[in-house]
């Protein structure tokens, strides 16, 4: 619930901003400023906080750390330019409408700052003396709410002829917690009940719906990534047997001579188990009989490799779970709305932003203008980029002829991908291949998505569908310009 207009007129009187100066401004979020004012008079630096989340519009002194937005935003900017080193002359709500009207003074210019707390048309407003909008921290073309447009709310028919029925609620004095000093306590003030409620109630900005946000956010990655796990452990134990199929091998080589062509069963004393006991082997037809125990020895050599590959990636799994716990930790041990929002904003993915470097990535990455071209260099790198670090919508190229590296370039929102960029992707593809000698060659290249691995296949190798076709002429120039571009 949003402060009435009753509890609005008990916090102004509180605050008595007539002849404090402005001194700062900060914005966290689109939504959230405050201003740091100062009165000599009553030697008090106080921090305003103004809020126009729906549900929670409040106006009041907040006793908590108010943290920076990552960049320079627009409104707070335009807050600093105008009225910081400006004086208070009035500081009032207009009649019982909750629209604040701060008029701040600097050298010769006079600014109206309304603050309109409204649950679902919140606004703050900035004009010159004649109503001429300056730039609101909303801006709103349909009621003009716009650089130039016109805002005077004392001008229109308001409510201040209509008392509305409404009491200054008896919120709860604020307890102190373990581990907060006595700024976050607050001074017994309504301000302070009303920073301690909104703190615990205070809807999208309440430290209950954040910490609900942070669990439902990680929560999805971490069901996601223990689901992941029970299938590689399961895989593991498939292939921690791996030593039975060496034994198999073994066995056949040493009754070879009782193997004959299309035999599909070898029955046979098991020398690795107890004295007289029997297997069962099952063989391949097809098979030459010499050639029935490198069947198993070659299914033998593939899961000890594949078994230290699973065991290296439950690792990484089991480190990226324990990460996201931690976090999650810290975020939920946050006592400070306004800092876990941001640091929930920080986390965030932004659309149409360029990925962040990722450190362990693996093969060779070339920064071109805001593409980024990464390259795998072997079958290990080729495997460990397409299971970590790309995506479906990433662009896909490979030899056609030739046995090579694999080339990624990296997707960007609402961008197709420029010819330019194709062709540098596959002069590397080319150029990372057996086919370099050739100085020409055709390509494969489609979306990552369109990869399906090759079922009992060497690593990392994929079958492509909707592959298109590229011919490439290899290009010194172009391949001495990416090798400039290149980035750790």
């Amino acid at each position: 619930m949003s402060l009435n207009w009753k509890e609005i007129n008990l916090v102004l009187e509180e605050l008595d901003l007539r002849g404090a100066q402005i001194q700062g401004v900060v914005q966290s979020t689109f939504d959230v400023i405050s201003l740091r004012v100062h009165k000599k008079s009553a030697g008090a630096t106080k921090q305003l906080l103004i809020a126009l989340t729906p549900g929670a519009c409040r106006i009041h002194e907040t006793f908590r750390a108010i943290p920076k937005s990552e960049k320079p935003l627009r409104f707070a900017q335009l807050l600093k330019s105008r009225v910081v080193n400006g004086w208070i002359e009035d500081a009032v709500q207009l009649g019982d409408d909750r629209i604040v009207r701060i008029v701040a003074r600097r050298g010769e210019n006079r600014f109206h700052l309304y603050i309109r707390l409204w649950s679902n048309a919140a606004n703050f407003i900035v004009t010159d003396e004649t109503g001429t909008v300056l730039d609101a921290m909303r801006r709103l073309p349909r009621k003009g709410e716009i650089t130039g447009g016109r805002y005077a709310p004392e001008e229109r028919e308001s409510g201040n002829n209509r008392v509305r029925e409404y009491e200054a609620r008896d919120l709860p004095a604020p307890s102190r917690k373990d581990g907060e000093g006595s700024a976050a306590f607050g001074d017994g003030s309504f301000n302070a009940k009303v920073d301690a409620f909104y703190a615990e109630h205070g809807g999208a900005l309440s430290l209950e719906a954040l910490r609900e946000q942070a669990r439902r956010e990680r929560e999805g990655s971490m069901g996601r990534l223990r689901a992941a796990l029970d299938r590689l452990r399961a895989k593991e134990r498939e292939f921690a047997s791996a030593d039975r199929l060496r034994e198999y091998g073994d066995i056949i080589l040493a009754n070879l001579a009782r193997i004959e062509q299309g035999d599909e069963w070898l029955d046979a004393d098991d020398f690795f188990a107890q004295p007289g006991e029997k297997i069962r082997i099952k063989l391949d037809p097809h098979q030459a009989p010499s050639a029935q125990a490198e069947v198993y020895y070659a299914q033998y050599g593939k899961a000890k490799k594949g078994i230290a590959d699973i065991r290296r990636e439950i690792d990484a799994g089991e480190r990226e779970l324990a990460e996201i716990e931690k976090k999650l930790a810290l975020l939920l041990a946050e006592e400070n709305p306004l800092a876990l929002a941001k640091l929930l904003k920080g986390a965030a993915k932004r659309p149409g932003a360029t990925p962040a470097k990722d450190k362990k990535r693996p093969g060779l990455s070339f920064k071109r203008g805001d593409w980024l071209i990464i390259v795998g260099r072997d079958a290990d790198e080729n495997d460990a980029l397409l299971r970590r670090h790309v995506k479906g919508g990433d662009l896909w190229l490979h030899a056609r002829d030739f046995p090579g590296s694999y080339v990624f370039v990296k997707q960007r929102a609402g961008k197709t991908y420029p010819l330019d960029i194709m062709l540098d992707a596959g002069n590397l593809a080319l150029f990372y291949s057996k086919g370099r000698n050739a100085a020409e060659g055709d390509l494969f290249y489609t979306q990552v998505k369109y990869l399906r691995r090759a079922k009992s296949g060497p690593k990392g190798l994929v079958i492509p569908t909707q592959e298109k076709n590229l011919r490439v002429k290899l290009d010194d120039n172009r391949l001495r310009a990416l090798e400039s571009c290149r980035v750790e």
